[in-house]
């Protein structure tokens, strides 16, 4: 017995690591239950978020061909290089590798986004060494801020980077109380790779780049400037030739070319009105939160608790005189802070807010670990799981946004139906690829008999074979270019204006399910 106890008070740390890495599990698991499911009842093509088909669908090609054989893109936008859409390939990494490894099907993202946030949690706890009431911290915050588990449980790369920004901090954690070469490695890399995700983490990327110049100074600040350049190039470079042109532009950067056109005193002004505005638009979108529950006010609250509690414990920590652990935090405010600025100025509101959820989860398991004395220490968990529960509880269940995604027999029917048409009609143009022979518009919207905009069923197109491109255009798009159209195929609503006008073309279908009609245009 004595010996089993050595064993087990020798290898706690490890130990502790694998009981908390249950924590991701057993949430999906409980998310799921409470809704009547088993996580695998998840089916995508039930989802009303758009963006998981373009991923799916492009990871889906990148296993079978390298990269997809038609493009990805909007109202027949293309990347220059190669077929991908209008956000950064590096971002489905993870599920590539997982989908090489070990086959790619609706439920490939979900088991890769579990063992993703599983292996995170894993490495966290195991890398901070966290102890008992910093791991039941963790998991009763993680427990209260459901998202987390939603985005598990999708084909969106959030999860990707909840994953990676874990281990990032927890490396920054463990650098603090013992300096490692390797860990100061691993934070360049893994801030490196997030940023070439999602540019805003450059923001990460500052504090190993601090930590270099404070250990080799002058060396450092060339090879910090070094690092930190290669990453942005990098970043323009794959915005530049492997991502789609976007509806409209992706980041508003207005003022800052408004200080090239109108001068350093009215750029300035021009920023000032930029910003206030953007305030005055964050704001009201926080009271429409509170008055509507709507999700990106409840996303922006969410992120201003965990912001103002970072900012608190970092002011705390300076007055302690623990400089490593207000550098630690400060860093993570400003980054909260930076995040935020950005999205005044240069993101929309209701696309942005999603961005935001990274920081949240990094910020809330760094709350987690604040390094108080006796009650002091579960200050922070109480005050942001109190209002986590306040602002997100029951939100996976009654918001129709973010309700999970299951199985229903008849639209299994529906969709082996349709797929059964795609993969007979349409085959793959191998010759010069990428091209337009192998993509099919799918029409966002159109309008029926009585002028209403019905949005087309575009989960029919989960059935696609393998390869081919999807591109997202407006109906006006279709209507005013349709003798130019240059994809092969086009999806769009049945009884539309546009269903109609192919119709009277005579363009022949392809397959029909739900709402949604695919033609052979030519």
């Amino acid at each position: 017995m004595e010996r089993l106890q050595n064993h087990f008070c020798k290898h706690i740390r490890i130990y502790r690591a694998l009981l908390m890495a249950l924590v991701p599990v057993l949430c999906c698991v409980m998310v799921c239950a409470l809704q009547g499911h088993k996580i695998t009842d998840i089916y995508l093509p039930a989802s009303d978020w758009n963006d998981e088909l373009f991923y799916y669908k492009q990871v889906e090609g990148m296993i079978k061909y390298g990269y997809p054989y038609g493009y990805f893109g909007f109202n027949e936008s293309h990347a220059q290089v190669l077929s991908f859409a209008a956000w950064s390939p590096v971002l489905v990494w993870p599920w590539l590798l997982w989908g090489l490894l070990f086959g790619w099907n609706l439920m490939s993202p979900i088991y890769c986004n579990l063992f993703l946030m599983t292996a995170a949690v894993f490495l966290f706890v195991y890398i901070t060494e966290a102890d008992w009431r910093q791991c039941v911290s963790i998991a009763v915050l993680y427990a209260v801020f459901p998202l987390t588990s939603r985005y598990i449980l999708s084909v969106m790369p959030e999860c990707v980077c909840f994953a990676m920004g874990l281990v990032f901090w927890a490396c920054a954690y463990s650098y603090f109380q013992k300096e490692s070469t390797g860990r100061l490695a691993a934070m360049f890399v893994i801030s490196a790779v997030l940023t070439l995700m999602r540019p805003y983490m450059i923001l990460f990327l500052a504090l190993p780049s601090i930590l270099l110049i404070m250990k080799k100074r002058w060396l450092g600040v060339v090879g910090s400037l070094g690092i930190v350049g290669v990453t942005g190039i990098g970043y323009v470079c794959i915005k530049k030739f492997l991502a789609a042109e976007y509806f409209t532009a992706l980041f508003d950067t207005s003022w800052l070319t408004n200080f090239i056109y109108y001068g350093v005193r009215q750029g300035f002004a021009m920023l000032i009105q930029k910003f206030c505005s953007g305030f005055l638009q964050f704001m009201d979108c926080c009271r429409q939160g509170i008055v509507n529950r709507s999700f990106t006010g409840l996303f922006f609250i969410g992120f201003l608790i965990v912001m103002l509690l970072l900012l608190v414990w970092t002011v705390t920590e300076l007055i302690r005189k623990e400089y490593w652990q207000a550098l630690l935090y400060g860093h993570l405010f400003l980054s909260f802070a930076g995040m935020w600025v950005a999205l005044l100025l240069m993101y929309k509101m209701q696309e942005g807010s999603k961005h935001l959820l990274t920081f949240i989860v990094v910020g809330f398991f760094a709350l987690a670990m604040t390094n108080m004395t006796k009650w002091g220490r579960f200050v922070p968990t109480v005050l942001c799981g109190v209002c986590f529960i306040c602002l997100y509880g029951g939100m996976l269940k009654n918001n129709e946004d973010f309700r999970l995604s299951f199985y229903t027999e008849e639209l299994a029917e529906v969709m082996d139906q349709t797929g059964e048409q795609l993969q007979e009609a349409l085959s793959l143009n191998m010759d010069n690829t990428p091209n337009y022979d192998n993509d099919v518009i799918w029409v966002v919207s159109d309008r029926i008999a009585d002028n209403a905009s019905v949005s087309t069923d575009y989960q029919i197109l989960y059935g696609l074979p393998a390869g081919f491109g999807i591109s997202c255009c407006y109906a006006e798009y279709v209507q005013e270019n349709f003798d130019e159209l240059q994809s092969r195929y086009i999806c769009t609503v049945a009884g539309g204006q546009i269903d109609e006008l192919c119709q009277e073309r005579g363009m022949t279908v392809i397959a029909q399910g739900l709402n949604a009609v695919v033609y052979q245009l030519r």
